[in-house]
């Protein structure tokens, strides 16, 4: 009979405490490179009255204080708002009646649903020229509406029709990612309770109040919420339709651009656009808890 092996031991390797955060560093580094020292620097500038080609001394709430008098600040204040009231209910609603029609498994669905999230991979660019020439005196719906008997309209030169059409891009464009949001939360939502309500004679639009939106109400609150944070930050559909300046006498001038307007350029005040750019911060994160605490009401009640 051959000899029994002996039995291997096996080593058990222990886990230093450091290990977790040597995976973590790339990431950590990166973030405090690109993320919280650009927002540390802000926060120091604006209690300076730096500009672009010097550091700047001192000013304590200067600039703060300044910001009240100014009058382009409150007509930035007003646009940003403005921009949340007519877009956010658009992109809350909208994007979840698209996603319950391009749900249905019917032919050629799948194209709808590629047609309507194009907007989203295309470039914001591209999409405030395309309707820039959609939308000008010389435009494509200026010469409809000019062939259908009415006159032409100046949606680029007055400035609330300015607004709204930058409104309408942004809601355009949002559809689609919105939509595939909502797609994910109605794919958890059990059919069983639509064929409960349906044996109990309940029609389509009962069916939507009584059980699909109580089921994705936590979606529509992260799309309210993602959905304002990016309106009240808007900068680039506004850019392309109304220019630098803002649109006719800077009317349509909203917070993001007006840090654009006065911190660049060989004289910039990188101080005071310090200063707006925190202002911008408050009251985006106050506007996000905002709509958060209004959500988490709905469901307590």
């Amino acid at each position: 009979m051959s000899a029994r092996r002996p039995a291997r031991r096996t080593r058990t390797r222990t886990q230093l405490p450091s290990t977790p955060w040597l995976f973590l560093a790339p990431g950590l580094l990166i973030s405090a490179a690109f993320g919280l020292y650009p927002f540390l620097s802000t926060v120091a500038h604006s209690f300076t009255d730096a500009r672009t080609l010097t550091g700047g001394r001192y000013v304590g709430g200067a600039n703060y204080r300044e910001l009240i008098h100014d009058a382009m600040f409150w007509t930035g204040l007003r646009n940003s708002l403005l921009y949340v009231l007519g877009v956010v209910p658009l992109l809350v609603i909208l994007p979840l009646l698209l996603a319950l029609l391009v749900r249905r498994h019917i032919p050629g669905i799948a194209f709808f649903r590629a047609a309507f999230y194009t907007p989203v991979v295309a470039s914001v660019v591209v999409v405030g020229l395309i309707w820039v020439w959609l939308l000008d005196d010389r435009g494509l719906i200026n010469a409809l509406l000019e062939r259908l008997g009415f006159g032409r309209v100046g949606f680029l030169g007055d400035p609330w029709l300015l607004l709204f059409s930058a409104m309408a891009v942004t809601v355009w464009k949002g559809l689609g990612y919105y939509m595939i949001i909502y797609l994910a939360a109605l794919a958890g939502v059990p059919r069983e309770l639509h064929e409960a309500c349906a044996v109990d004679g309940a029609g389509a639009v009962r069916r939507f109040v009584t059980v699909t939106v109580p089921a994705v109400r936590p979606t529509m609150a992260l799309v309210g919420a993602l959905a304002s944070v990016n309106a009240f930050k808007v900068f680039s559909e506004v850019y392309l339709m109304a220019g630098p300046t803002g649109g006719p006498g800077g009317e349509d001038t909203t917070l993001v651009m007006l840090v654009r307007q006065v911190g660049t350029g060989l004289s910039g005040r990188v101080g005071y656009a310090s200063a707006l750019s925190v202002v911008v911060f408050v009251l985006t994160l106050g506007l996000m808890l905002l709509v958060l605490r209004a959500s988490r009401r709905e469901d307590g009640a």
